[in-house]
Formats: C-alpha cells, structure tokens, sequence
C-alpha cells in the first residue's frame, strides 16, 4: 500500500519493494485460504470499538482509508465485494489470488520493483541498508524507507519478530511482541488414583514413582484436558455457546458463538475475540477463568426445571440429552470439569450448564496465533508513523502494519488496520519531501 501511494506520485521516484520470502505477500494469501475477510460492513463506531486501547491511534488512519474506501479499491482492481450474513466483508469469489495478481500488475507497471529473498538486516555504518540474499549480502542507499516487517506470528511465512532487537539497539521503543487471536491451556484437573494408576501401567513407570506422583513428590501435569477428554474431543467444536469473564481491571466481554477443544485446551473465534483479556489476566494473575454458557438460549430457571425434572430408570447422560438436548462434547465437559457432588446435586449441575468456569494457565506459542500484539510504540512515531526516535540513521523512516503495537480481532479488522497503515506511511514520505 506504502509502494501504491508512493508510485502514485509520479516516475520522478524509484520505488523498490524487499521482501525476504520466495514470492510477494504469502502471509496475504493464507488469509484468503478460508475466504479472504478483507474488512467489515459494521457502522464507523464499533469498528473502531474493536482496536481497544489503540482505538484513538488508528481512528486518523482508518478514518482517511476505511471499509468502504477498502471495498472502492478492490473494486478499482476489477474484485467485486460482498457482505457476509456476519456483516463481514469478501471478494465475491472468496480468493486472495485474483486480488493480488491484479494489484502486483498495476504496481508494476507503475513503476514498482520487486526483489525477492531479500531479508533485512539493519544498517550498515554508512546507513546504508543491507541484505541477506542467495547470492550474498547486498547494500542499498535509499532516501526514505518504510519497514513493513509484520508481527511474530507465522515465522514460515516471515513474520518472525527478527527487527524488534535491530530497531531496539537504536532506541526505538518496542512493546515486547505477544499472541494474539491465539488459543490457550486448560489447568490441568487433578487425576483420581485410579486415572493414575492406568496412567503409571501405559507408560511403564515403577510403583515407586507412581506412589511419588500421588504425594506430590514429582511434578504434576499443569496444563492440559485429562486424556480421557482430549483422546474422543480434541478437535471438536463447542456450537451455540456464550462466554462470560472479568478481568483484575473491570474489563468485562460477553459473546455468544462458537470455538474448538484442543488436545490441551481451547482455540476458536469466541476464544480470539477475548485472547486480549485472557492473555493479560495469566500475565498478571498467572490464570484465566471465562465462564461458559452451555446454553445461552435457556435461562437459569428453565435449565433448573429441566435438571430437577424425575429421571426415574434413566441415567443422568441420557436425562440431560433428552430434556435439555445437552450431549456429546457439551455433556463431557461438564463431567471433566464438575467433582462428582456438583454432577449430583441438581442445584449445582444447573448452575454450571449456565455458568461453568474453564481456567486457562497459558496462551498458545506467538507462532500458532493468527496475529501478534505489541510492536513499535505510537509515541515513538509521529502522525504520519514517520520514527521520530531512530538513533544513528540518515534518512527518515517510517512503519507499517502489524509491527506497530496494536492489536484486532480477526473479522477484516486485521486486514484494514495494515492497508490504512501503509497508505499513510507512504503518503508520510510524499510529505517529508514536499511531494
């Protein structure tokens, strides 16, 4: 977007794009891969809701390029657009291709070159900036620069944080990169004697350790669903919930939806929408607890009626399935999660069907989230994200997209936020030289 704006300006400038990975914009193309979500049709105010602490920063960025000038640019590159049942927004054909392939054909012939597996690596003592490359270092004079180094998510693809030391080593302030739009672990439920004993026989340990186990004398597991849960429901998806959580500060969020159990705990869009929460209360408090709504279209009072209604001969699996339709991976986390006198206690077993409180200990590893928060401070930028801070470097340069710190659920609000950031990094440069 920085290199559209720049070429834009006309022939009298060079404008020439490095990129470490093998082809231009693979990280673009995986968010196509289910269906490029390139932004949202939501009115001015809740999308910009949806950047959090760091709404007041992109409010001047997203307001110069928003949805709908997003949707008119696509739409200048011959991809029609429509709104999703979800008010999300994608190419009528869902693909990320044809969209790229048009937009590196304008770019080129406006003048734009590409080198590929290029990857930065600072400056040299003259400024001048340098390269890993197949065939050795390079050394490039450049009168600007804009760093569009993504976040540390998806290292393969080249997003791997590389640059945080590089522009901390010339004082530049950068928030340490964290996961974002991740999934976390699950507290680890103590086993009962006998899970531990089958446990101890499969994995060939001596009664000694075992005995060792049982009074605390080596470590337990800490995290992870116990392997009766996570062997029939890993990978299976919680359809039709809420979730409900409050963090040490009185930040509430409360969304109904839908996520997944992993082999060690919870990933899913209900999950990344509240990975902000969640991910800042284990840094602070060392857990996370979100309530789970089993069924958030029943109140308390029905679920109750429902639970306490006779059974008689049937048991209490096939009492909840036929008068609350609570079966499969719903009514396995109840019996994971719940001690054998709440599953037996009907006040309690209703109470946890509406309110069931699932403790998270970590946040996945920053590689398996769908993007990062943290980066380059704002105040370390001006309005125009030109480094107001860079110690040692002639020529001014600015930044872009997802190395910047904020941070966004998934929904197009990801996609927006770099698109609005790049095109004024590149108009920041047109500006700096009175172009």
């Amino acid at each position: 977007m920085a290199a559209e704006v720049l070429a834009g300006a006309g022939a009298a400038l060079s404008v020439q794009v490095y990129d470490a990975m093998p082809s231009v914009g693979r990280k673009f193309l995986l968010a196509g891969k289910g269906g490029l979500n390139l932004t949202h049709s939501e009115a001015a105010e809740p999308f910009l809701s949806r950047y959090g602490e760091r709404s007041a920063q992109l409010q001047p960025l997203l307001a110069a390029f928003g949805p709908a000038e997003l949707r008119a640019w696509a739409q200048a590159l011959g991809v029609e657009t429509f709104v999703g049942s979800s008010g999300r927004v994608f190419p009528q054909d869902m693909k990320a291709a044809p969209l790229l392939r048009a937009w590196l054909q304008r770019l080129r012939a406006a003048g734009v070159k590409f080198s590929m597996r290029h990857r930065w690596l600072g400056w040299t003592d003259d400024g001048s900036l340098t390269f890993s490359t197949p065939g050795g270092p390079v050394q490039v004079q450049a009168d600007a620069v804009v760093l569009a180094l993504g976040g540390g998510s998806w290292a393969r693809l080249g997003s791997d944080g590389a640059w945080v030391p590089l522009l901390a080593a010339r004082g530049v302030a950068v928030v340490p990169l964290q996961p974002s739009n991740c999934g976390f672990d699950v507290a680890a439920r103590p086993d009962s004697p006998a899970q531990l004993a089958e446990a101890v026989a499969d994995a060939g340990e001596t009664r000694r350790e075992f005995f060792k186990e049982l009074i605390g004398q080596s470590p337990a597991r800490q995290a992870g669903w116990t392997e009766h849960f996570s062997s029939r429901f890993a990978g299976q998806p919680f359809k039709s919930v809420a979730i409900h959580l409050t963090d040490s500060h009185g930040r509430s969020f409360h969304r109904k939806g839908e996520f997944v159990a992993t082999a060690t705990g919870v990933e899913g869009s209900l999950i990344y929408a509240a990975s902000p929460l969640l991910r800042d209360e284990i840094a602070l408090k060392g857990s996370a607890t979100f309530l789970l709504d089993l069924l958030p279209d029943k109140s308390p009072e029905q679920v109750l009626v429902e639970v306490r209604h006779p059974r008689g001969s049937r048991s209490l699996s096939s009492h909840l399935k036929s008068r609350l339709n609570l079966d499969g991976i719903k009514a396995a986390m109840l019996y994971e999660l719940l001690g054998k006198d709440a599953i037996s206690d009907p006040v309690q077993l209703a109470h946890a069907i509406k309110a069931l409180p699932v403790r998270l200990v970590a946040a996945r590893p920053i590689d398996e989230a769908i993007s990062s928060a943290g980066g380059v401070r704002f105040d370390a930028m001006d309005g125009q994200l030109h480094l107001q801070t860079l110690q040692g470097v002639a020529q001014p340069v600015f930044c872009a997209g997802e190395m910047l710190d904020w941070e966004a659920p998934t929904g197009g609000y990801l996609l927006s936020a770099c698109f609005a950031s790049g095109r004024v990094a590149g108009q920041g440069v047109l500006s700096h030289f009175g172009l």
